[in-house]
């Protein structure tokens, strides 16, 4: 059985160092965002972990300074669910931090029951799509003060399911988890491809992810039978630290070896899906999120 498992982890290391350098990973209290933080921590970069619960994120970031000798981690306090809160960490971070070289939004909700942000917004479509595109928004001017600087957008292989239902963003009219969770993670593969256009030239690349198949407590609203298939292939899943690899590939990798704007899995570069590769469609959203969210971003 592991023999047949060592098939599915990717074995890619890399010894750079980000002395000088930070990241700011979302959702870093656990699972990939925790290893990510971690692993970036013992590189020599200064870590900012945002979470929405500060008692979890507190406790990793003790964590991993315990574990990882001479680290450098700060915890926040953000609410991807709240644009008043992604508004007050953003300020936070102007505040506190003369530069970021890694952008890294790494947390999300996954095929929850319905229900709506403190702006209205689905659930699953205002904290894993709009949350993380407010976020970098606003952060853009500090990623274009440090740049060479990264923007890394964890998707899912579920965005192969997805579409943007532009005509019900809401959920209003048909709620399913799951079709709100893909549209979600094709969402944010959308973002990554009209992001990078918009700011290569500024210095600042972007990347989509899919960390594959990972045991982490995303799954914690999975229902029958998805819950069922989850247990049953379990032993296939990555570990958290197996499923950080390609954000942590993403993050140190040579740029002349990374063309923005890609989809990535497994160390590599891959393809998304057709959905994900329509320009048409990543511009009506990039325009679509902008008037959601009450903002002008050209």
């Amino acid at each position: 059985m592991q023999a047949i498992r060592s098939l599915f982890v990717t074995k890619w290391s890399s010894d750079v160092n980000l002395d000088g350098k930070t990241a700011l990973v979302t959702g870093a209290n656990v699972g990939i965002g925790k290893e990510t933080a971690k692993d970036l921590a013992g590189r020599g970069a200064r870590v900012i972990l945002a979470c929405r619960d500060m008692v979890k994120a507190e406790q990793a970031a003790r964590d991993i300074m315990r574990e990882v000798k001479g680290a450098k981690v700060v915890a926040k306090q953000l609410d991807l669910a709240d644009t008043k809160s992604i508004c007050q960490f953003a300020e936070n971070v102007y505040n506190t931090e003369k530069a970021l070289h890694f952008l890294i939004n790494n947390a999300g909700v996954a095929i929850c029951p319905y229900g709506l942000t403190a702006d209205g917004h689905e659930m699953q479509f205002g904290v894993n799509h709009l949350g993380h595109f407010f976020l970098t928004f606003l952060l853009l001017d500090l990623l274009k003060h440090s740049a060479p600087s990264r923007v890394i957008n964890l998707s899912s292989a579920a965005h192969n399911m997805g579409k943007i239902e532009f005509d019900d963003l809401k959920g209003e009219k048909d709620y399913h988890p799951v079709r709100a969770y893909a549209q979600s993670k094709l969402a944010n593969v959308l973002f990554t491809r009209e992001l990078a256009k918009r700011t290569e030239a500024l210095g600042v690349t972007a990347y989509a992810v899919d960390p594959g198949m990972v045991n982490t407590e995303i799954t914690r609203h999975f229902r029958r039978p998805i819950m069922d298939l989850v247990t049953t292939f379990k032993f296939l899943s990555k570990t958290p630290a197996e499923g950080a690899r390609t954000t942590i590939y993403c993050t140190v990798t040579p740029e002349n070896l990374l063309p923005t704007g890609g989809y990535y899995r497994d160390c590599a570069l891959a393809k998304s899906c057709w959905a994900g590769q329509d320009d048409g469609t990543a511009l009506k959203l990039w325009a679509v999120s902008c008037q959601m969210l009450g903002i002008r971003w050209r």
